[in-house]
């Protein structure tokens, strides 16, 4: 849109769409068919993947890393900084060489809720949902729903972002037990087990 601040040392994907009053700022790299909502912020050298939605006034900093179908929700924030001042000891101003980012790394078809901050240097796992208000200060696992300040995983959910259900049906067949506790999507009927708190795709 023509309020949107595209640097031009950006680099936009086919089909991808800037709204009103975002910036996307130099080096940034957005994939094809992205959308960035209104007031939303990328910051320099942030990578989205293709499909990527962040929703009104979403602020991604430096240097993140967002795979395919990520989505950001309203307002929420992707922080850069795990011991932000605005001076050094010594009272002098600091710039942008007197700390390291340190990212945050979203992986495929995760969703983060409105209003959700992620803490510098966290790692966001497939396809896992990040609850509206949650803070998030330590990894989350694929398909986990975490929920909650600090954030704590409550359910695990699927590709369809529902919260999974116990597979009764693979239990009563034996396959329970020893090989796993058994999780089914009552949307899409895909499969899951889960072992040792780590769930994987028996059926996608």
């Amino acid at each position: 849109m023509p309020s949107a601040d595209v640097d031009e040392r950006a680099k936009i994907g086919a089909g991808s769409t800037v709204w009103h009053l975002a910036q996307v700022r130099e080096g940034a790299l957005l994939g094809t068919g992205c959308i960035i909502g209104r007031g939303a912020y990328v910051g320099p050298d942030v990578h989205l993947g293709d499909n990527v939605k962040l929703q009104n006034y979403a602020l991604v900093y430096e240097p993140a890393r967002l795979e395919d179908g990520v989505f950001i929700g309203p307002a929420a924030v992707l922080t850069n900084d795990m011991y932000p001042r605005s001076v050094d000891p010594a009272g002098t101003l600091k710039r942008g060489g007197d700390w390291d980012a340190q990212g945050v790394t979203v992986r495929e078809g995760a969703a983060v809720g409105a209003r959700a901050v992620i803490v510098a240097g966290v790692t966001v796992g497939r396809w896992a949902l990040i609850a509206a208000g949650a803070v998030v200060t330590r990894d989350v696992p694929d398909f986990a729903l975490v929920a909650g300040v600090p954030a704590r995983r409550v359910k695990w959910v699927g590709r369809a972002g529902v919260p999974l259900v116990e597979d009764t049906e693979a239990a009563d067949a034996g396959e329970a037990g020893e090989a796993g506790r058994r999780w089914v999507c009552p949307e899409t009927k895909a499969r899951y087990i889960e072992i040792d708190e780590t769930l994987s795709e028996v059926t996608p």
